[in-house]
């Protein structure tokens, strides 16, 4: 990394971050211009804990930590990813795909972690901010790092691939989502597939068997390939949910079978189960150990999350995004509650392109034909109730006196919000 150093030379850093609100003491802080400029918040980092911290102006004589002065801090951060890479004796997991990256990351997480020490990316951290500063913030002994990537166009996975360097990859699905930005789903697998065709010879590309244009890019490698699906190396029977969506199912694999307790709801979790499974014991993890930690994964927030009220009314709160892919897998969870009443309460799903008014019509019939109640916020194709915004559909919700065996699912894309939805109900 090219920058002139201001302030003691010796200092030591641990981990870095771009928020001066999260940081802890002794981490790097890394300046970032977007809606506001990260410069702005340096003297406030400083009196946070930061040691040091990157800059593209004059350092500040009045703040005392030591200044990395560099033309271009976003640069400067990805050139920081590759230095942490470097120091990386181990694992690095990446998952990209159009529908589950994040519940997959979680779960090879947990899977990863049953064998080797492991970090994995904060919350959804997959792009060129979020994949370095996962690197950077991996501890000194980390065995694995597990990291999501994701795409808006050609291009934007290799050059994370090129700061992250994976020995393995996983790519779960190539679906309808942000077809605005890509335009068909050929174009989406060739984004996707980046992240195959970064793998070194020695490395492992894990496959969704299930689809076809995922299934396709086993030609993309010279590395080992695994598959997983119906008709995998890593496969699922006797699938049952439990009367609060968690799958229960027996894995069978080139290691032998175990019998998996997930800990993510929903039977479309158990492809993403899969697919952490493959990875870890591909890479030498115990199958049944790997098996016993799904049942206790680190989930992130706000996917498939199941509440109960006070009153007894169940709240599925899946309100982190949405496409229709994801938005069938929600429909689906919640037909397979037993519930007395069922209500959708969905949003927009956003950057679908020219497929958009009919996507959101074909998620209507879908949950039409599921016996779901539809509240649409915002969204007139999907048929049912259509409110404003979310105070209406609150309103709607209050009106129809749910209480003891009523099931609401709250879902839509992350610009629609509906997590508020979700936590005004569980609030009372």
């Amino acid at each position: 990394m090219d920058a002139t150093v201001r302030g003691p030379a010796a200092v030591e850093v641990e981990g870095a971050t771009q928020d001066s609100r999260s940081l802890t003491t002794g981490m790097l802080f890394v300046p970032l211009v977007a809606a506001r400029d990260g410069h702005d918040f340096i003297a406030r980092a400083v009196a946070n804990g930061a040691p040091a911290y990157l800059t593209e102006r004059a350092p500040d004589p009045e703040v005392a930590a030591t200044a990395l002065v560099v033309r271009d801090a976003a640069l400067a951060l990805r050139q920081l990813g590759v230095l942490a890479r470097g120091r990386i004796n181990g694992h690095v997991v990446a998952i990209t795909g159009s529908v589950g990256k994040t519940s997959t990351k979680d779960l090879c997480a947990a899977a990863f972690g049953s064998h080797w020490r492991t970090h994995s990316s904060a919350k959804s951290f997959n792009n060129e901010i979020g994949v370095p500063l996962t690197l950077a913030n991996a501890p000194h002994d980390a065995e694995a790092v597990v990291i999501e990537m994701g795409a808006r166009g050609i291009g934007h996975i290799a050059e994370l691939c090129a700061i992250a360097s994976p020995s393995t990859a996983i790519v779960t699905t190539v679906g309808a989502a942000h077809l605005e930005l890509f335009g068909d789903l050929e174009t989406v697998a060739l984004a996707k597939g980046e992240i195959i065709e970064a793998l070194p010879i020695d490395g492992l590309a894990v496959l969704n068997s299930d689809d076809e244009l995922v299934y396709a890019m086993r030609t993309r490698t010279s590395a080992d390939v695994l598959t997983y699906g119906t008709r995998g190396d890593v496969r699922s029977r006797d699938v049952v949910l439990d009367a609060e969506l968690r799958p229960r199912f027996t894995v069978e694999s080139p290691w032998g079978s175990a019998s998996v307790v997930l800990g993510a709801r929903g039977a479309h979790n158990v492809a993403n189960a899969l697919a952490a499974i493959a990875a870890a014991v591909g890479r030498g993890a115990p199958l049944d150990v790997v098996a016993d930690a799904l049942a206790r994964p680190q989930l992130s927030p706000w996917r498939m999350e199941f509440a109960r009220t006070t009153s007894g009314l169940v709240v599925l709160n899946d309100a982190y995004n949405a496409n229709p892919v994801s938005m069938r897998a929600a429909l689906d969870g919640l037909a397979a509650l037993p519930a007395s009443r069922r209500i959708a309460v969905l949003g927009a799903m956003a950057e679908l392109g020219a497929g958009s008014i009919e996507a959101h019509r074909a998620v209507g019939e879908c949950a039409a034909a599921l016996g779901i109640e539809v509240i649409s916020v915002g969204v007139e194709q999907y048929g049912g109730t259509t409110v404003s915004g979310i105070d209406e559909a609150l309103g709607v919700l209050r009106e129809r006196c749910l209480g003891p065996g009523d099931a609401v699912l709250v879902k839509a894309s992350r610009i629609g919000g509906l997590e508020r939805v979700a936590a005004a109900l569980l609030a009372g």
